[in-house]
C-alpha cells in the first residue's frame, strides 16, 4: 500500500507540446456561433498548436456551459466565465493575460470576422516584422457582407477622430479583429482600461508609436447569430476613452463617463428649472428642487446604463441603488457649496469658485458612488 504512494513510484504525466498561438474570443449569448467557431479555427490552424480561450460575460443563453462541453472534448479550449462584470475590453484583457502561447488573436465570436488570415497573421508575428498584426477594413483588398451604411459611416467616422486626435497611424484602429505579441501586451496591459469596447484603439494609442504594426485586409462576414456587443451608448463610450487618452490616462474613462453624464445632468436641470419657473409657474425653492430632483434622476439612469454598463442594477437594487444615489448627490451637494464658498474667501472670482465646487461635487459622487451605490460584489 505504501508503494502506491511513494514519491517517483508513478510515471510522470506526458507534456503536451505548448501552444503558440492563443485565440481569445469575447462572448456575449453566442451558443449557436461557438462550435462552428471552434470547427472553423480547428480547420485553418491545422499544423498550428494552438488553443482558444472563450471569455464569456455570465452569458444568459448559456453560451459558457456550450464551451465547456467543447472543452471536455478538447483541451485546447478553455471557458473563463465572468460574473458580476461586463464590457468588450475587459474580456479582451482578461483573456490575452490568462493565455499561455507567446502570440494572441483576438476574433469576436459573430462568425464576421475572417479567420482564413490567422496563419498569415501569426507567420507575421513570429517572423519578426511586427508586434502586431490588424485585421483592417480600410486597406485594399478588403470586403464586406455584413457591414450595414449606417455602422459603415460611424465607423469611419470614429476611425478618423482617433486617428487625428491621438495621432494613431494605423488605417483602422477601432478593428476588433488583430494578433499581438503577448509580451509586448502584458507590458501595456496595466494602463488599459477594462470599460468599453474599442481595445486595439486604446492598445495602440497606449503604445504611443512604439508599436510595430501590420495590416492586413479580411472578407467581413454576415452576422450569424447572437447579438452584438455594441449598445446605443458606445458613441459615448467611444468619446470617453479618446478624452482618457487626451489627458495620458490621469483620469479614467469611468470618470470621464461620469462627468459627461454630469455635465449632461446641469442641462437637464437648467431645463427642468426653467420649465417649472417659466410654464408650470412654481416658486423659485420648489423648482430648484424639482430640477435637482429631475437631473439626479437622469444622471442615475444614464449612469447605471453606461457608466457602470457592467455593473448595472436590476430590478429592486435599481431601486435601493436610486436611493443610495440621491443620499450621495444631495451631500455631493453641500461639498460643493463648501468648496465654493471657500475659494471665494480666498478669491472673490466666481468662475474660479464654481468651477472648484462642481469639481469636489463630482469627484465625491463619484468617488462615493462607487462605494455605495454600484458596489463591486
Amino acid at each position: 500500500m505504501n508503494e502506491a504512494i511513494r514519491p517517483g513510484s508513478g510515471s510522470p504525466p506526458q507534456a503536451q507540446e505548448a501552444p503558440v498561438l492563443s485565440v481569445v474570443v469575447p462572448t456575449f449569448n453566442e451558443r449557436d456561433n461557438v462550435t462552428v467557431l471552434y470547427r472553423r479555427l480547428e480547420a485553418v490552424l491545422a499544423g498550428i498548436t494552438w488553443e482558444v480561450v472563450f471569455v464569456d460575460d455570465n452569458s444568459p443563453d448559456g453560451t459558457w456551459d456550450v464551451v465547456r462541453a467543447l472543452a471536455q472534448r478538447d483541451n485546447r479550449v478553455r471557458c473563463v466565465r465572468r460574473i458580476g462584470r461586463r464590457g468588450l475590453s475587459g474580456a479582451c484583457i482578461e483573456g490575452i493575460l490568462a493565455s499561455s502561447a507567446p502570440y494572441a488573436a483576438v476574433i469576436d465570436a459573430d462568425l464576421q470576422h475572417d479567420e482564413t488570415q490567422l496563419p498569415k497573421m501569426l507567420s507575421l508575428l513570429v517572423s519578426g516584422k511586427a508586434d502586431l498584426v490588424v485585421g483592417s477594413r480600410y486597406i485594399e483588398g478588403y470586403k464586406s457582407e455584413g457591414f450595414n451604411k449606417q455602422r459603415a459611416g460611424a465607423s469611419a467616422l470614429a476611425t478618423e477622430l482617433a486617428k487625428k486626435m491621438l495621432r494613431v497611424e494605423i488605417a483602422d484602429p477601432m478593428s476588433g479583429f488583430f494578433m499581438v505579441r503577448r509580451d509586448r501586451f502584458e507590458q501595456l496591459a496595466p494602463k488599459l482600461s477594462v470599460h468599453g469596447f474599442k481595445i486595439l484603439l486604446d492598445f495602440v494609442a497606449t503604445a504611443h508609436g512604439t508599436l510595430r504594426a501590420v495590416e492586413v485586409p479580411y472578407t467581413f462576414g454576415a452576422r450569424q447569430h447572437g447579438e452584438s456587443k455594441l449598445d446605443s451608448m458606445v458613441a459615448l463610450d467611444f468619446l470617453g476613452l479618446v478624452l482618457a487618452k487626451l489627458t495620458n490616462d490621469i483620469v479614467s474613462l469611468r470618470f470621464i463617463l461620469f462627468a459627461m453624464v454630469g455635465g449632461l445632468g446641469l442641462v437637464v436641470h437648467l431645463t427642468t428649472l426653467f420649465i417649472a419657473l417659466e410654464v408650470i409657474k412654481l416658486p423659485f425653492a420648489e423648482a430648484q428642487a424639482a430640477g435637482a430632483l429631475v437631473a439626479m434622476t437622469s444622471n442615475f439612469i444614464l449612469n447605471n446604463f453606461l457608466t457602470y454598463r457592467d455593473q448595472r442594477l436590476k430590478g429592486f437594487a435599481l431601486l435601493r441603488g436610486l436611493i443610495a444615489f440621491y443620499i450621495v448627490c444631495s451631500v455631493g451637494l453641500l461639498a460643493n457649496v463648501g468648496v465654493a464658498f471657500s475659494v471665494y474667501d480666498q478669491e472673490p472670482i466666481w468662475w474660479l469658485a464654481g468651477m472648484a465646487g462642481a469639481l469636489m461635487g463630482v469627484v465625491w459622487n463619484y468617488a462615493m458612488s462607487g462605494l455605495f451605490v454600484w458596489r463591486k460584489k
